[in-house]
């Protein structure tokens, strides 16, 4: 079978790997469609665990089960978490599913931007049946979707509340399209002209970083800098949340004006990734049609076009590359 194999964030190959071979409990699923993440084109982040298969954000065709599989059967199209819990450490007793030693160990086998993946036991527990109305390229938004449903809840942002989105991306949109959702008041900003352009397409008023102001209950820090950190900060209104979304580059130093936060009673937390619970609420939004690849403005590639998909996404050329997939049967 053939996969998208990085070896360097500029050296993506197309290669030939062999069928992932399944075990008891396990899933082999035909992919249909998968997502780079933005994530994927963070250089520092990236090039440590190359090389490897991209792909995390997939959906597919079950192709063949394990023995005592119960929940799913041959040719069910499902949305397959990458990572998944155990259900019954002291981390998922909490809810604290990423924090759980079996979710941090968890992978697809190789992964999603191949075009077959065995799903482990473990992860069969958030592998999801996608409805009939929700197309594969809405199913493959399901993962970027639940860390912006995970990032929201851990924000507390609730109806009524102000949100501001620094960083218009893929991201950055889909927090303020849910947030719209919820009928809280948002707005964001970006650098780039015409994502602010396409956010007000979408109704979120958007303004020039310069003229934000300090005025929001809650702030999503979409980009992963020490600027744009300091900055959603100040634009957090007194007793606010200032959400970080995207972790820094370690080599990266980070200085901060620790007396603001105190006197002004800044809440600064963060949301890494997203469990199963959000891998639902996800699905449920693309079900009822409030985020979409469509709506996203998604610009679809085939697997042997992942290098230049890649390429666009890591100069902000496209919003959201999804990999489409021939079925193979």
């Amino acid at each position: 079978m053939r996969a998208a194999v990085l070896y360097d964030v500029d050296d993506i190959r197309i290669e030939e790997r062999p069928m992932p071979e399944i075990g008891q409990g396990e899933l082999l699923v035909e992919s249909r469609a998968c997502g780079i993440c933005t994530g994927d084109v963070m250089s520092w982040y990236i090039r440590r665990k190359a090389p490897l298969v991209l792909g995390h954000e997939p959906a597919g065709v079950v192709a063949a089960v394990g023995k005592d599989v119960r929940e799913f059967q041959r040719g069910d199209r499902v949305f397959a978490h990458h990572h998944a819990p155990c259900f019954a450490c002291r981390f998922c007793a909490r809810g604290d599913y990423v924090q759980c030693a079996t979710w941090r160990k968890g992978a697809l086998d190789p992964g999603g931007l191949a075009q077959y993946f065995r799903v482990p036991r473990e992860n069969v527990a958030d592998t999801l049946r996608l409805p009939p109305t929700v197309s594969f390229a809405d199913g493959s938004l399901v993962e970027p979707l639940a860390c912006v449903m995970k990032s929201l809840r851990r924000s507390g942002v609730r109806s009524g509340d102000s949100l501001f989105v620094i960083g218009l991306g893929v991201m950055g949109l889909m927090h303020a399209i849910v947030a719209q959702s919820w009928r809280v008041r948002v707005a964001g900003t970006d650098f780039l002209p015409e994502r602010r352009a396409f956010a007000e397409q979408l109704g979120i008023e958007s303004c020039e970083p310069a003229r934000a102001s300090a005025q929001s209950n809650v702030v999503i820090c979409g980009p992963g800098t020490p600027e744009a950190l300091r900055n959603a900060i100040a634009a957090a209104a007194p007793g606010g949340t200032v959400l970080m979304f995207t972790p820094l580059d370690p080599a990266t130093p980070l200085t901060l004006d620790a007396n603001d936060l105190y006197f002004r009673d800044i809440r600064l937390i963060a949301s890494y990734s997203c469990g199963p619970d959000d891998t639902r609420a996800a699905l449920d939004a693309i079900e009822r049609g409030v985020v979409t690849a469509e709506r996203l403005d998604a610009t679809l590639y085939r697997l042997e076009e992942t290098a230049e998909a890649y390429a666009a996404l890591r100069r902000r050329a496209v919003l959201k590359p999804i990999v489409t997939f021939e079925s193979a049967t």
